[in-house]
């Protein structure tokens, strides 16, 4: 979304508010825009084309919290965090070049999970735009095809307009990142300012009205359907839509499969919650894609990591798909009755359309996939009996000291796999991660920025000894804000989910997999956060108990087997029903 057009309707906060005042910057502009959006928390990086908006944040330290990251990528990661876990708009600061071409992978991956955040970068003065003038880049060319919408503000009386613009695109609908690109000549003209408020765009439909026929359509395939299944994603936590969801399913008693992002909007522990969908998921809900009569998929996008072979995919199932976003319908899997609209609405129509059920016999049949997992891969995994520490064990005795409570944040790899599977959820928004990008070097700044969105929260950061190196600067954040946030490094000595591809794929060629990693505990030492290093299965608990009750960051460096493998496993190309249990 990259129009200019101003044909929106707005309004003031109170008539005449900042008419007849004194004249401001643009970047005073600015502030007094954002806390009119009702942002606390900014994250940034000061420089050249930004610096008299940084001039202006000054004065305004005590509304606007401004983390100052030590990249900005890790700004980028650190809104996400704050965003997913508290339902907000994140917000981060940068100058121009290198300053916002370094948050292009954060806006990315904002956009390919659905995450609102809002990125302000300087630029230039208009006056030298395209003559290649210092540290000039046109972000907004390159951030067009990432992001929901991407505006350059070139004068001083378009901030107000375009911020509450941003923010209501940013939040609306499907969320996703927007980018204001902030000419340095408009952060210092001077300006009438005057709050808006916006609740409207043309031809920008957040929320399509849900058709009445397709919502009846769908309760009548629900109501005959013997062997139903739900498709859990994010979509669910996005709209607040959880209580909708156990209702619904509760009421024609469907069992679950929920997908990476969307692991926490239905209780682990939930009698209908089979498990992970997906590549590295769970055996049952994998495999009963393709036994189920009905499929029920709830805010979702039915991408590779969980369709598997397309060709094969629930080929024997009627297909129901509720989403927001009408570009996801038919996109991968071809379905039969699309239901458009904030799931929070459809699944409250759906389940008074559809009538009470039991599925007691499908049900119970995923029991013997469970008892096959758990004998052949989780035991295994969570209860060894001799050798290194597993990631399991490490991830299920962290949730469990935390009562299954805690905020998950995970970096990519075999650590993100490990972590989503056997942590266990009890609270909505309590799983953090890189779902459609996997982009690691995520986990430590998306940990920093959700201390911040739940600060009443204990977050957990699951990392492997990769990622922990791609972005390792934002330890200094973490340093200088005291933020509370307790890492667990997986450290296996090696890039691990490639080498596990490399075993099962390339004849255990371990081309550049290997790794020669530092001395961590000397690297907390050096940025003041307490560590420990535990290699011994007997120490652990104690290690996690110290981790836990000790105030503030700590980092917890577990000395896992070195070459692990995340099992099941669906080989790339192979149906969903084809999970490897050993390789």
């Amino acid at each position: 979304m990259a129009d200019n057009n101003k044909k929106s309707n707005f309004s003031s906060l109170s008539q005449g508010e900042g008419r007849g005042e004194a004249l401001i910057t643009g970047a005073e502009a600015l502030m007094r825009s954002l806390e009119h959006q009702g942002v606390k928390t900014i994250f940034g990086y000061p420089g050249g084309s930004i610096m008299p908006v940084f001039d202006a944040l000054y004065d305004h330290r005590k509304e606007l919290n401004h983390i100052l990251v030590r990249h900005e990528q890790g700004a980028t990661h650190a809104a996400q965090g704050f965003a997913r876990v508290s339902g907000e708009v994140g917000v981060c600061l940068v100058t121009s070049g290198p300053g916002a071409t370094n948050t292009i992978t954060g806006i990315a991956d904002a956009m390919i999970d659905s995450t609102p955040i809002v990125v302000i970068a300087g630029q230039v003065g208009a006056s030298f735009l395209g003559t290649d003038a210092f540290q000039e880049v046109d972000l907004v060319g390159i951030t067009q095809p990432i992001s929901k919408w991407s505006y350059q503000i070139r004068r001083a009386e378009d901030v107000a307009w375009a911020v509450a613009r941003a923010f209501y695109i940013a939040k609306s609908g499907r969320p996703g990142p927007v980018v204001l690109d902030f000419a340095k000549n408009a952060q210092v003209e001077m300006v009438d300012y005057e709050p808006m408020r916006l609740d409207f765009i043309r031809s920008y439909d957040p929320e399509p009205n849900p058709d009445k026929g397709c919502l009846q359509e769908a309760a009548e395939l629900i109501n005959g359907a013997r062997k139903p299944l739900v498709l859990v994603g994010q979509g669910v936590e996005l709209g607040n839509a959880q209580d909708e969801l156990r209702a619904f399913v509760e009421k024609a008693d469907m069992p679950c499969g929920c997908t990476l992002l969307g692991l926490s909007a239905l209780p682990t522990d939930h009698r209908l919650n089979k498990g992970m969908l997906g590549m590295h998921g769970n055996l049952g809900p994998n495999v009963k894609t393709n036994e189920c009569d009905v499929l029920i998929a709830v805010g979702m996008r039915f991408d590779d990591r969980v369709t598997g072979k397309l060709d094969t995919y629930a080929r024997q199932a009627k297909i129901i798909h509720l989403d927001i976003d009408s570009s996801e319908i038919d996109k991968n899997v071809k379905v039969d009755v699309p239901v458009l609209g904030n799931c929070k609405q459809t699944l409250a129509i759906l389940t008074q359309l559809i009538g009470e059920n039991e599925h007691t016999e499908w049900i119970d049949s995923f029991a013997e996939y469970e008892k096959t997992e758990y004998e052949q891969v989780i035991r295994k995994e969570i209860h060894p009996c001799e050798g290194a520490l597993n990631m399991g064990e490490v991830v299920r005795a962290v949730s469990e000291a935390s009562h299954h409570e805690a905020i998950l944040v995970t970096d990519v790899g075999q650590n993100q796999m490990m972590a989503a599977r056997y942590f266990k959820y009890s609270k909505n928004r309590s799983i953090v991660t890189s779902g459609g990008l996997g982009t690691m070097g995520f986990g430590l700044p998306a940990a920093i920025g959700a201390t911040f969105g739940r600060p009443d929260r204990t977050v957990c950061v699951f990392m492997g000894d990769g990622g922990l190196q791609m972005n390792l600067q934002e330890l200094g954040t973490i340093m200088e804000q005291k933020a509370p946030v307790k890492i667990i490094l997986l450290n296996n000595n090696y890039l691990g989910n490639v080498r596990q591809w490399q075993a099962m794929f390339f004849g255990r060629r371990y081309s550049f997999t290997p790794m020669l990693n530092p001395d961590y505990m000397k690297i907390a030492e050096a940025y003041e956060i307490p560590s420990r290093r535990v290699m011994k299965r007997e120490e652990l608990q104690d290690a996690i108990h110290e981790m836990l009750t000790t105030e503030g960051p700590f980092l917890l460096e577990a000395c896992v087997i070195e070459e692990g493998n995340v099992l099941p496993m669906t080989p790339p190309g192979s149906s969903v029903n084809q999970m490897l249990l050993e390789c």
